[in-house]
C-alpha cells in the first residue's frame, strides 16, 4: 500500500475494544488514526529492532513501587496477536503475589531462600554486585551478569536442565526480590518471609493464573514505564473475565515468558495493554505511539 501510494501517511493504528458486549471489537486504520478512539496526545518511543516493533521500556510498578528487575531497562514488543502480557518470571511472581493469583510452589526456590537467603541478604548489604552473588555462594557457575542457564539455552533443551541450573535461576530471582525489599528498609525476617511467599506464587507452566473475581476492586494498579512516562493498568483492565459452563472465571492478564540475553529480558504487550492504550505504528519515523483509549 505504501509503494502504491494508497495511504496518506506511513502509519497504521490499532484500537481494541475490551468490552465483550460491544458491537465493535476494534479498529485497524491504515495510513492514519481515528481520533475518536483515543484521548490526548500519543507518547512515542523509538523502535530498536525492526520487524518485531521492539522498543526499550523501563520498570514495572506495582501500586507505584518498583519491581526492580527492569529498572535498568528491558526490551518490549507490541503484539496484537498475543492476548495477555508476557514477561520475566521474576516480575510476574511479584505481580501474582500482589493480586493474589494462584501459582505453583517451587521447591528449588524455597530451598534457596531457606538455605541461602540470609547469606544473599548479607552479601547485598555488604554492597556485593547483585550479578555476582549467586556465583559467589556457588549456585551459579558463570561469574557475570548472565546465568549458566542463559548461556547454554541454545544448546540444552529446557526439559533437560540439571537441578543446579534450577537452583541458579531460583537464586537469581531471589537476589532481585531481596534487593527490592532492602530498598524499602524492611527487616531481615520480613524480607525472607516475602521471598518465601513469592516462591509460592511462581507462574504456572501453562501460563495462566486465576484470581478471585470478588477481590478485583482491592487489587493494585500496575504501570509500565515507557519513554519516561507511566502507562497505568487498573485491575479491571489487567484481569480477564471468561465464561465457562455458566460461571465467570477471572484470569490474571500476566503470564511468564523468559527470553535470555542478549535479546532479553523481554516483555510482550498484547491485547490487555493495547485495549487500554490506542497504538500507532509509525514505520515512516520508526517509532510507536501510545495514548489512552477512548
Amino acid at each position: 500500500m505504501q509503494e502504491q501510494k494508497l495511504i496518506e501517511k506511513d502509519i497504521f493504528s490499532f484500537w481494541l475494544n475490551r468490552d465483550p458486549d460491544a458491537s465493535a471489537g476494534g479498529e485497524l486504520v491504515f495510513g492514519g488514526v481515528d481520533k475518536k478512539h483515543y484521548k490526548g496526545k500519543h507518547t512515542y518511543v523509538p523502535v530498536t529492532r525492526k520487524g518485531y516493533w521492539q522498543f526499550d521500556m523501563g520498570d514495572l510498578l506495582i501500586g507505584g513501587e518498583s519491581t526492580g528487575f527492569c529498572a535498568g531497562g528491558c526490551a518490549a514488543i507490541v503484539d496484537s496477536g498475543t492476548s495477555l502480557l508476557a514477561g520475566p518470571t521474576t516480575i510476574v511472581a511479584q505481580v501474582n503475589h500482589a493480586i493474589g493469583a494462584e501459582g505453583i510452589i517451587s521447591t528449588e526456590c524455597k530451598e534457596v531462600v531457606r538455605e541461602y537467603g540470609e547469606m544473599i541478604l548479607e552479601l547485598l548489604v555488604a554492597q556485593t554486585r547483585p550479578q555476582k552473588v549467586c556465583s559467589q555462594i556457588g549456585l551459579c557457575v558463570f561469574d557475570g551478569s548472565y546465568s549458566v542457564s542463559n548461556q547454554i539455552e541454545s544448546v540444552v533443551d529446557k526439559k533437560e536442565k540439571r537441578g543446579s541450573d534450577l537452583l541458579c535461576t531460583a537464586c537469581e530471582m531471589t537476589v532481585v526480590w531481596i534487593q527490592n525489599q532492602l530498598r524499602k528498609n524492611q527487616t531481615k525476617e520480613l524480607i525472607l518471609d516475602y521471598a518465601n511467599q513469592l516462591c509460592e506464587r511462581l507462574p504456572s507452566p501453562n501460563g495462566e493464573s486465576t484470581v478471585d473475581c470478588h477481590q478485583i476492586s482491592e487489587m493494585p494498579d500496575l504501570a509500565f514505564t515507557i519513554a519516561n512516562k507511566t502507562f497505568t493498568l487498573t485491575p479491571e483492565q489487567y484481569v480477564v473475565k471468561l465464561e465457562q459452563s455458566g460461571q465467570t472465571i477471572c484470569i490474571s492478564g500476566f503470564m511468564a515468558f523468559d527470553v535470555p540475553p542478549p535479546r532479553g529480558p523481554l516483555w510482550i504487550l498484547g491485547d490487555v495493554f493495547m485495549g487500554a492504550y490506542h497504538t500507532v505504528f509509525d514505520f515512516g519515523e520508526s517509532r510507536i505511539g501510545f495514548a489512552k483509549s477512548a
